[in-house]
């Protein structure tokens, strides 16, 4: 018998006018099964990049480990971090490599160069510069308080209170995401991990 992936999200991205906010909740899945409750979905791929993963677990620490060691060389080779671009283009090359044995997943990627930058990328490479967006199983949850509630160009501290807003409508109504809510912003002082719990609401 096959064995099941460990799959099941919602991961946010937010573009503010100070810096980039990633957001996702914490459960993966095996059908009906929660497998695990306590999977990291936000990445640290440099100081000023992060990103998400939705999609298969394997596949996606597969690719995180892969983005790391590539922006890594970018940076000695080069003497110079890698830019946001260049590594949405790297990302979306190796997806499309490999677009006929595909690795099973949806990816945000953000972060702060000239400013703050998100891309998001499907599983056969193509890539989308966005402002507000949302991947995984629970995304058509999120996006109700996303698409109403955002504004280009607020601050970093109103896109983390509504990434935290919009995960909670969708871990109330996608049985595939739950658990914790983990929040990351990325400005010019670089990556940083928040503590959701001040930004939950009775």
């Amino acid at each position: 018998m096959e064995k099941e992936i460990k799959k099941g999200t919602t991961t946010i991205g937010l573009r503010a006018k100070e810096g980039i906010v990633l957001a996702s909740e914490s459960r993966a899945t095996m059908g009906n099964l929660i497998a695990n409750k306590e999977v990291e979905k936000i990445f640290k791929i440099q100081d000023h990049i992060g990103m998400t993963t939705a999609g298969s677990v394997a596949d996606a620490q597969a690719l995180v480990r892969l983005l790391r060691v590539e922006t890594n060389l970018y940076q000695i080779e080069r003497e110079r971090p890698i830019n946001l671009k260049a590594a949405s283009t790297l990302l979306s090359n190796v997806l499309q490599q490999n677009k006929y044995f595909p690795y099973w997943v949806q990816l945000l990627l953000g972060g702060y160069d000239n400013g703050p930058k998100l891309y998001s990328l499907d599983a056969v490479g193509s890539v989308i510069e966005e402002k507000v967006t949302s991947t995984g199983s629970g995304s058509p949850f999120a996006y109700g308080v996303l698409e109403s509630r955002y504004k280009e160009g607020q601050g970093i501290e109103e896109n983390l209170k509504l990434a935290v807003e919009a995960l909670r409508s969708a871990m109330e109504r996608d049985a595939m995401s739950g658990n914790n809510i983990n929040l990351v912003k990325i400005t010019k002082k670089g990556y940083e991990k928040v503590d959701s719990s001040k930004y939950l609401t009775k």
